[in-house]
């Protein structure tokens, strides 16, 4: 594997990484590419100050790849190989990276419509790439989406603060509104901690019922693959509870599973997921609603 492929993704997520180092090594490998394409994009647009014409040269380098063109950059040519070998829709790339240009000119979200046009492109057809790297049937994509969906709106409850540094809101307005909440910022949420409280425990919710609708999905997945995809989605739940508890910790610190947490948690889906078992065994994901 190229040296850059793994250092983007040892530098870029603690629970991707010591998940996917327990994929096959042949799935392993292709997880590595596909996080280091979507990781380097994300970069540009998540830079301070925002590296424009950086992020539009890898988009502009992307299409050239994709047209068959050799880039020389390892993360561009290593994904359009993929997308080749594993026949990604080209759409989804296209939604992907169009998503990511949105972090550059588009600063909050009125309404959920407005957002799940978003989410489609920053995280699901990101699940739907990992849906063809494990060989999933057809009828898996839409719970692959789901689990994409999920993983990026807990993303979005745990980085507040860090969005709001980028001048980014990506809950509706309309959400806020219902709640009493002009914004999110600390001074205001100091004001109405209970309403700030419900409105992220509300949007909780929303992230288990989309994450319960994935996990129909799991059914799918091979024991050995499983494995790691549960022991993600296992730590996302880890850290929603975490924050369900005490929602305004995430104004006080970066929510994340320890290396050890995680590490144990894939050793013990090993043991419990074992092969040959049906999938449709496995253990689903409680409701937050024991935690009120």
């Amino acid at each position: 594997m190229d040296l850059t492929i793994f250092s983007i993704f040892l530098a870029g997520s603690r629970t991707y990484f010591y998940s996917t180092i327990f994929f096959p090594p042949h799935i392993r490998d292709d997880v590595f590419v596909l996080y280091s394409f979507v990781r380097t994009a994300d970069d540009y647009v998540d830079a301070v100050p925002q590296q424009t014409e950086e992020f539009y040269a890898f988009t502009d380098a992307y299409r050239r790849a994709a047209a068959g063109e050799a880039t020389g950059d390892p993360v561009i040519d290593g994904f359009a190989a993929l997308a080749k070998r594993r026949q990604f829709d080209p759409g989804w790339a296209d939604a992907f990276l169009g998503s990511m240009e949105q972090d550059i000119t588009t600063g909050q979200y009125e309404t959920e419509e407005d957002l799940l046009g978003y989410l489609y492109g920053s995280s699901e057809v990101v699940g739907l790439m990992m849906a063809r790297i494990l060989r999933l049937p057809v009828d898996a994509y839409p719970a692959a989406r789901l689990l994409g969906r999920a993983m990026q709106h807990i993303n979005f409850i745990r980085d507040i603060p860090e969005d709001l540094e980028l001048g980014r809101v990506y809950f509706p307005q309309e959400a806020l509104g219902r709640f009493g909440l002009s914004g999110l910022e600390y001074s205001h949420v100091r004001q109405h901690p209970a309403a700030f409280d419900g409105f992220l425990r509300d949007q909780l919710h929303r992230y288990c019922t989309w994450q319960g609708m994935a996990e129909d999905g799991f059914a799918a997945i091979p024991t050995r693959s499983l494995i790691p995809v549960k022991t993600a989605s296992d730590m996302y739940r880890w850290t929603a509870l975490r924050i369900y508890r005490q929602p305004r910790i995430v104004y006080a610190k970066k929510v994340k599973p320890s290396i050890p947490r995680i590490v144990s948690a894939a050793l013990y889906n090993a043991v419990a997921l074992p092969s040959g078992r049906s999938r449709a065994d496995a253990p689903r994901m409680p409701s937050l609603q024991s935690e009120e």
